[in-house]
């Protein structure tokens, strides 16, 4: 374990929930490389509906970032368990952290280029993105940014928002669904976490999808939202 201690799970059920409402038109709208290693997001309790950009909802997950001077490879977060497999996630910037998620057995794993650092494909059309890119907002703006294009996919597109800071870096856990059509419905669960290197701020997004419905996408999207390793080049 390193300095920065890894927060608990729990943490991020805990703390209140957020349902941003985006209007789409007329339509109503709710609210790298392998290497071995190592359910149901809760439902909790909140302070209600709250409108995209909502400076609550923001705020959701952040903490004070640190800016200490970090040395060559360190590991700044360490989860207590490891996973049976996980992938290793990096981009060619070569000032972006490296971080290892874990990986539901069974899936396949793939790098990715530019921002994308890797490309996660389950059964039953479930599948994973995992993203590293350079920004030049600070944790509330960059998490808000994001949400906002999760909202934009789709006409009629849901998310809450949970806190899920990771080892002293702020971090949210959002959970919705995207639908154009009753037949053409897509659920999600991200993980994203605002990560400080020596060189500046990165915004690190797991992003998992499946068919709403889909049987065993619960507990996938609960892995794949988990703790991951955090490495500084």
């Amino acid at each position: 374990m390193t300095r920065f201690e890894t927060l608990t799970r729990a943490v991020a059920v805990a703390g209140a929930a957020a349902v941003l409402v985006v209007a789409a038109g007329c339509v109503r709208t709710s609210t790298g490389n392998p290497v071995a290693a190592q359910g149901t997001p809760a439902a909790t309790a909140g302070p209600g509906p709250a409108t995209l950009g909502d400076p609550d909802s923001s705020n959701y997950g952040v903490v004070p970032t640190s800016r200490a001077q970090l040395p060559a490879q360190a590991v700044t977060c360490e989860p207590e368990h490891k996973p049976q497999i996980g992938f290793v996630a990096q981009v060619a910037d070569a000032a972006a952290p490296v971080v290892t998620v874990p990986v539901p057995d069974g899936w396949s794993m793939q790098g990715g280029s530019g921002d994308i650092a890797g490309h996660l494909t389950g059964p039953q059309g479930m599948n994973a993105t995992i993203t590293i890119a350079a920004t030049s907002l600070e944790p509330a703006k960059a998490f808000e940014e994001y949400a906002a294009r999760m909202m934009a996919e789709a006409a009629v597109s849901s998310i809450s928002v949970l806190p899920a800071e990771l080892c002293e870096y702020s971090g949210q856990k959002l959970l919705g669904a995207w639908s154009d059509t009753p037949q053409n419905a897509v659920e999600f669960v991200d993980r994203v976490v605002h990560v400080w290197t020596n060189a500046g701020n990165y915004l690190v997004s797991v992003h998992t999808t499946a068919p709403t419905g889909t049987p065993g996408f619960d507990g996938a999207a609960e892995l794949l939202a988990g703790d991951f390793q955090i490495r500084i080049p």
